[in-house]
């Protein structure tokens, strides 16, 4: 790994993190923003990086919404979670929803060594002591739940399913998307099927749980 994004709001944990990449990963380059819109643009104008680190605490996103939209803007870039919130249940549901792992704020460097060992070999890393916890198998709200299921879909999906929920019927899907009528009904069965629902209905109500509309502004 040569690049890294940190997307905090607090310029001084942010410095220090930048030095841990340098000193402690041998990352060289690494960029810092300070909001998830800030983020986004910068991927637009300066490509992916090798790795992105996100906190959950930000001023224009709540919690895991961040963490969607950019595991769907970059699906292909790990995204880690470093978070002074270190519950064992959101833990498990960032790891769901498409991290490469959760590392905690207080964490020291071997820590975070550690978790990019792990990281840089493909595999995902969280406290082994957190998700050992008993609480970590107690059912997620019902949010969280609905962000888990949206993050199987890929960004086509995402798309018919933002136009479902504006009451659009698949020849109209079609013409807005420029593709097949046919090829619409293969997504839209292909979305009830991995948010685990048997209707349209029932796809907007997931969606809606999660605000899934605000999770896909430029989509």
């Amino acid at each position: 790994m040569n690049s890294a994004l940190i997307i905090d709001d607090h310029p001084l944990f942010c410095d220090a993190l930048s030095m841990t990449l340098k000193a402690s990963i041998g990352i060289e380059k690494v960029a810092t923003v300070g909001a998830l819109e800030e983020g986004l643009s910068h991927l637009e104008e300066h490509g992916f990086p090798d790795v992105i680190l996100l906190d959950l605490n930000l001023p224009d996103v709540n919690g895991l919404e961040g963490l969607l939209r950019l595991v769907k803007a970059c699906p292909e870039v790990p995204v880690v979670i470093v978070s002074s919130m270190s519950e064992p249940r959101l833990m498990r549901s960032v790891i769901r929803i498409g991290a490469a792992g959760f590392v905690p704020k207080h964490s020291p460097r071997a820590t975070f060594r550690q978790a990019f060992d792990k990281i840089m070999r493909g595999e995902v890393y969280a406290p082994e002591d957190a998700l050992a916890d008993s609480d970590v198998d107690g059912p997620p709200s019902a949010r969280e739940d609905a962000l888990v299921r949206l993050s199987h879909l890929t960004r086509q999906q995402a798309r018919i399913l933002q136009l479902i929920c504006e009451g659009q019927m698949n020849k109209q899907i079609a013409y807005e998307l420029s593709i097949a009528e046919t090829t619409v009904k293969a997504h839209v069965t292909a979305i009830m099927r991995k948010l685990g629902v048997q209707s349209r209905t029932q796809a907007v109500l997931i969606a809606q749980e999660a605000n899934f509309n605000s999770l896909l502004p430029d989509a």
